[in-house]
């Protein structure tokens, strides 16, 4: 058995301490809100955080995350102002990478309150999304932290 940190809550979880936190989180918590993308952390879409900072869970065993405090989308409630901003700008079209994006976007808002263009770019350009909605994303976090919109711009991931 291994304790983690999940949400706020101590789960004891009886995977073995080599699975990797995104099977625990889906099978043995039933936390489907974070998705399997990739399996070898390069889409974001598995995207939690530890500590406050953004991990991929695919290929993160849970021995490693014992003493963290894991946040997934589902503490955020469906009235998290991202998810606010996000709707309002009609990011989601598949959705398939959403809760991934809207952690990255929580991590960098909880650092960085009011980030620049380029800082957003930074925080967001691990995280894919097959429908291309990167301008919408954009101007969901520019919403949610109170800034104006920005001019288009083009992400590179």
């Amino acid at each position: 058995m291994t304790t983690l940190n999940v949400n706020g809550k101590a789960l004891e979880v009886k995977a073995a301490p080599d699975t990797p936190l995104l099977w625990v989180l889906r099978d043995e918590l039933g936390l489907t809100g974070t998705k399997y993308g990739c399996g070898i952390a390069q889409c974001g879409a598995c995207t939690v955080l530890a500590d406050g900072e953004p991990i991929r869970s695919c290929s993160t065993p849970i021995a490693a995350l014992v003493t963290a405090k894991i946040t997934t989308v589902e503490s955020l409630g469906g009235v998290h102002p991202l998810q606010i901003a996000w709707v309002k700008n009609d990011v989601p079209q598949c959705g398939y990478c959403q809760s991934g994006q809207l952690m990255s976007a929580a991590a960098l808002l909880a650092h960085t309150p009011k980030p620049s263009d380029a800082e957003i770019d930074a925080a967001m350009s691990g995280n894919i999304c097959r429908c291309g909605t990167y301008q919408r994303i954009h101007a969901a976090i520019r919403q949610a932290s109170g800034q104006s919109p920005a001019k288009p711009v083009t992400v590179k991931v």
